[in-house]
């Protein structure tokens, strides 16, 4: 079974207001799809891994980001979800609505995706 961490509460509870369902929106799909994620946190935002690195978010003042860490080698809608790894501005733009995010669906074969990526030694060409 996956485990949350005390810090990533600690960090949604002190997240803009606007941020916080958000981000217990993106942690509750995370653990829906893959229940065995372990949650951490890493350069000071809440990182989920399984068999390595595997998603990530943080809070910005106005803003959001979700970023998948083998993101090039995830697709959405039949293209590739990105074409770099992890950037800064996450792979779905700036965040300020649920709305603003794919499906839960979506989302949920995403974090399967990449879950599989992991599980399978899967690594990013350099």
């Amino acid at each position: 079974m996956g485990k949350r961490d005390r810090r990533v509460d600690a960090y949604i509870a002190k997240s803009q207001e606007f941020a916080k369902p958000i981000l217990a929106y993106l942690r509750d799909v995370i653990h829906e799809a893959c229940p065995d994620v372990v949650e951490t946190m890493k350069w000071s935002s809440p990182t989920f891994e399984h068999y390595g690195i595997m998603v990530g978010f943080q809070a910005f003042r106005q803003h959001c980001v979700l970023g998948f860490w083998k993101s090039p080698l995830l697709t959405l809608n039949g293209k590739p979800l990105s074409k770099k790894p992890v950037s800064g501005s996450g792979q779905f733009g700036k965040l300020t609505s649920v709305r603003d995010l794919p499906s839960r669906s979506k989302l949920v074969k995403l974090v399967r995706d990449a879950a599989k990526l992991n599980e399978s030694g899967v690594t990013l060409p350099r």
